[in-house]
């Protein structure tokens, strides 16, 4: 099987890394050359610099790692050529050109993945049953909270030159920081976005949004939040939900979730994964795309539900006032 990688920047080389790491040799590099990181590990590899020659190596998947702004213009020639699709999160910036996406998808038959590795952490699946089972009864409020600090993100370049850092490439905090988006929408269905609010971080010296409240209804009756900021220190990612009998909760710090039925201040039932690492959920996220490439599972994410999951984030920067121009910084 080959595998093209779009995009060598920290998530294509992880993606390289877990690729070898499952046994995978034949693999592509397509790259424009502006990654900050280090060449050594990509010695060996065939190289192209242009997309077509790219394809040229007839790749039966392709991992679209760019910018997210630069993503369809990888994906969708990708799929018309016939090429499986793991599409980094989020599927885009915005929903132009999604049409021509679904049009080649439907075309050349091919499967399409979206990576929202937290999908495949055992602890967030673990919450997830126990909310779907109603374990403490039915869900009536969650909260998702994710805090973290840009600049330490890549200490080996200057963050203000990122993709999350500038608007023209589809950053700010609720494109990039979109998993709780994503996670939630796979837990409680599709919401509707009540309100929003979105600000800049002065001291950040960044064009896009830092920090973003969002406000969700969800099926059922479920009332939703989420809180996104590149500010926090220490980062914090977590997930709170209150039910008719009780409390479950996930953290990513321990990566466990627990479950605490009233009036009890002990755990009813707790998860915590054994040695469990940060990259094991991208490990995993690739084994199973793999197992969808040779039709033995379906997509971890599909397509529409990455559509959904942006159609959300757009609607919420929407009622913030935040477009693809910039929202100011200093």
């Amino acid at each position: 099987m080959r595998f093209l990688i779009a995009g060598l920047g920290s998530i294509g080389r992880r993606h390289l890394r877990n690729l070898l790491t499952l046994g995978e040799r034949d693999v592509v590099l397509y790259r424009t050359g502006r990654s900050t990181l280090p060449e050594d590990e990509l010695a060996g590899f065939p190289v192209a610099t242009q997309l077509e020659a790219a394809l040229a190596y007839h790749p039966d998947a392709v991992i679209v790692s760019t910018p997210t702004a630069l993503h369809l213009d990888v994906a969708i020639p990708a799929a018309q050529a016939g090429c499986h699709l793991l599409i980094e999160k989020p599927v885009s910036h915005s929903l132009d050109r999604m049409d021509l996406l679904r049009a080649a998808v439907t075309t050349s038959n091919i499967q399409v993945q979206i990576g929202f590795q937290y999908r495949f952490h055992p602890g967030l699946q673990a919450l997830r049953r126990w909310v779907l089972d109603q374990a403490a009864g039915p869900a009536l409020f969650v909260r998702a909270h994710y805090g973290d600090y840009l600049p330490q993100w890549h200490p080996w370049e200057d963050y203000r030159g990122s993709y999350s850092a500038q608007a023209a490439l589809g950053g700010g905090a609720m494109l990039t920081l979109c998993h709780p988006v994503d996670y939630l929408l796979w837990i409680f269905g599709d919401p509707t976005v009540r309100w929003a609010a979105a600000r800049p971080a002065p001291h950040l010296d960044v064009e896009v949004e830092a920090i973003a409240e969002i406000g969700l209804d969800f099926p059922g009756g479920v009332l939703g939040g989420i809180h996104l900021d590149f500010v926090q220190r220490p980062p914090e990612h977590r997930v709170d939900v209150l039910a008719r009998d009780g409390t479950l909760r996930w953290g990513q710090l321990k990566g466990g979730a627990g479950l605490w039925r009233s009036p009890s201040s002990e755990p009813a039932e707790s998860f915590v994964p054994e040695n469990f690492e940060r990259n094991d959920m991208f490990l995993e996220e690739m084994r199973h795309f793999r197992a969808v490439i040779a039709g033995d599972a379906q997509p971890g994410c599909t397509l529409e539900e990455g559509i959904r999951s942006l159609s959300v984030v757009l609607a919420a920067r929407a009622l913030a006032g935040v477009s693809s121009e910039a929202l100011g910084g200093s």
